[in-house]
């Protein structure tokens, strides 16, 4: 069942990473978006995917 911080499966389709223009990864257990290409793990938030770079992880090596 869908909670709150689950993110639309329509939006995860259309979204892409703002950096790279790359696919994303949703992490539900993190509440992240994650880029592999950019190496950079965007927070969500409420539900909210925060698709800025200066606002994302930068992911370990």
């Amino acid at each position: 069942m869908p909670t709150a911080s689950d993110i639309d499966p329509k939006l995860l389709e259309i979204l892409v990473c703002p950096l790279t223009k790359g696919p994303l990864n949703y992490d539900r257990e993190k509440q992240e978006l994650v880029s592999k290409q950019a190496g950079l793990a965007y927070p969500v938030r409420d539900g909210i995917p925060i698709m800025l770079v200066d606002e994302a992880r930068k992911l370990d090596a």
